[in-house]
């Protein structure tokens, strides 16, 4: 069996009769069990004025819930690098990977998180932002490795950290993989909202890799929706006939998530579940990392 390494990828949705508050804390619960039950990274998202969901600002959560854990590696999935001047980014990050050395993952994408309006109010013309990401993409790689100038001038990003943040890039089609392998960041797949061929969009990655500073080869996530219960039945009825990559009993999401490692020649996977009660939603984590033995 192919020694898969699975991650948590957290919306921080709201559920049952909860708040904000209170969903919140269910994400320093699943932070902390998905810790000991041997999952490797635990990445939040980032999304602006959506009432399902209470993730506005991930590195606010992920310094949080770091000081709440011990070894779990803490990421953003993903910070909306459009929005947001480089040098900030990387100044929120190198302050977590300073408090937390050798844990921080900055994971960036393109999407607006949000409606139209609420993308304006937070920063104005988007659509232009994202015309500069590539530019936006090399000046935050040159601040996370030192090497970035303004007018000719250096700027660093302080605090400087034992160890620069983890850069990754997310995204759902060949032009993402294409800016992850040009710029040498990891590239993480987003099979769970994507209509692509995965494998085609990890092999033109890989192909068009260019090492860099922070990445010496291609590192491949793909990020997966899962619904696991105890019989298949139930992880149907949790479901509610909404879609998903993988829904089943334990034996059944380890026979897919084999498959799809061969499929997409990939040992790492990070898993969203934002189906049922938190009290369901942590189960199928936990039955997960028990079929797969990531302890």
């Amino acid at each position: 069996m192919t020694n898969i390494k699975l991650s948590v990828l957290d919306l921080v949705p709201v559920l049952e009769d909860t708040d904000d508050v209170g969903a919140l804390h269910q994400a320093v619960l699943l932070a902390q069990s998905a810790e000991k039950w041997g999952y490797r990274r635990y990445w939040t998202s980032e999304h602006h004025d959506m009432e399902a969901l209470a993730s506005a600002t991930p590195e606010v959560l992920l310094a949080h819930i770091g000081a709440r854990t011990s070894t779990i590696h803490l990421g953003s999935g993903a910070v909306l690098l459009p929005h947001y001047s480089p040098l900030k980014v990387a100044e929120a990050f190198h302050l977590l990977a300073a408090l937390y050395p050798g844990r921080v993952d900055l994971g960036i994408g393109r999407a607006p998180g949000g409606s139209a309006h609420a993308s304006m109010a937070l920063s104005g013309n988007y659509l232009e932002h994202v015309r500069n990401l590539p530019k936006s993409i090399q000046a935050l790689r040159d601040l996370l490795t030192g090497k970035y100038r303004y007018e000719d001038v250096p700027v660093q990003a302080r605090p400087i950290p034992p160890e620069a943040p983890s850069l990754w890039l997310l995204g759902t089609n060949v032009k993402s993989a294409g800016y992850a392998a040009e710029y040498g960041t990891g590239y993480v797949f987003g099979k769970f909202m994507s209509e692509h061929d995965g494998k085609s969009v990890l092999a033109a990655y890989r192909e068009q890799f260019q090492p860099s500073q922070l990445m010496s080869e291609p590192k491949a996530i793909v990020a997966i929706s899962i619904i696991c219960a105890e019989t298949t039945e139930e992880a149907n009825r949790i479901a509610g006939g909404e879609k998903a990559d993988i829904i089943g009993d334990p034996s059944l999401v380890q026979l897919e998530l084999e498959k799809l490692s061969q499929t997409y020649e990939t040992d790492e996977f990070i898993v969203i579940n934002s189906k049922g009660s938190y009290k369901e939603r942590l189960k199928s984590y936990q039955l997960i990392a028990e079929v797969m033995s990531l302890q």
